[in-house]
């Protein structure tokens, strides 16, 4: 098995000729690096990058996006797919600007707290806003544990993989250190493969196309651009099983994207 130091030397020196250039790299911004965090969730980052600028251009602090109305929020986000996170974030704004005077609190407990933000979200904010060595996962560090400690091995849990990510965390500078990490990662995908299915928890996505999420996407979407929307309307021009087309619009007015204004269906 390859040693902690050979192994931080192997990683290090792939990133110091190889490291991607993101705009959250560049930044310590603590609500520049959670947008980033909460888009990435999920998300590729070819995808991400113009939609990132894009929103803190519009959205330049915690209070702007707190003030912002939830549509123009909602409409920005169009095309990162996963709108309960652009939700998250606007709820996470206003938390942040009432109960903590526009500073991010620093404590795990408190950040997990906030809408949207779990242990791993948290690790991560922890460690590229404060270079705090914290132990956390995801799925380009899954895959560089996978491929260097269980090669071979199937239903390799994270609980496994924890350990040696804290025996081999670079405390000194932990921020670039997940970064290495992340794209050590991503070109072992790329040469080997989706070595994640080694993994306990992996669960292989399921299509968009004809899914409840294709639905409510649709549903959002077109609400946020047309005018005068009435479920009538709604189940006449998308091309979805009416009875699903409802039962999601429910849902949707009550996780609050949506309301009921007399007839009508309208973003908040």
């Amino acid at each position: 098995m390859i040693s902690r130091l050979q192994f931080q030397k192997t990683i290090k020196e792939y990133y110091c000729l190889n490291k991607r250039d993101f705009p959250w790299r560049k930044t310590k911004n603590p609500y520049h690096i959670v947008v980033s965090e909460i888009m990435l969730q999920q998300t590729q980052t070819s995808r991400v990058v113009k939609k990132y600028r894009e929103f803190i251009k519009a959205f330049p602090s915690w209070k702007a996006l707190s003030n912002a109305p939830q549509k123009k929020v909602l409409t920005l986000w169009q095309g990162l797919g996963y709108n309960r996170r652009a939700l998250n974030l606007k709820r996470m704004a206003e938390t942040v600007t009432k109960e903590y005077r526009g500073r991010l609190p620093e404590d795990s407990a408190s950040l997990e707290s906030l809408p949207g933000i779990g242990p791993y979200t948290a690790g991560a904010i922890r460690t590229f806003v404060w270079n705090q060595p914290h132990v956390f996962i995801e799925t380009n560090i899954r895959t560089v544990f996978l491929h260097f400690f269980f090669p071979n091995k199937k239903n390799v849990s994270d609980l496994e993989l924890f350990n040696y990510i804290e025996k081999t965390v670079d405390t000194k500078n932990p921020r670039e250190w997940y970064s290495a990490l992340m794209d050590y990662g991503v070109m072992l995908k790329k040469e080997k493969g989706n070595l994640n299915t080694q993994s306990k928890h992996y669960r292989k996505q399921t299509p968009f196309k004809g899914s409840d999420r294709e639905v409510r996407s649709s549903i959002l979407k077109y609400v946020l651009k047309e005018k005068n929307v009435t479920p009538l309307h709604l189940k006449k021009e998308l091309s979805f099983n009416k009875n699903k087309i409802q039962q999601k619009l429910d849902e949707l007015i009550n996780e609050g994207f949506l309301k009921k204004s007399d007839s009508y269906i309208v973003s908040i």
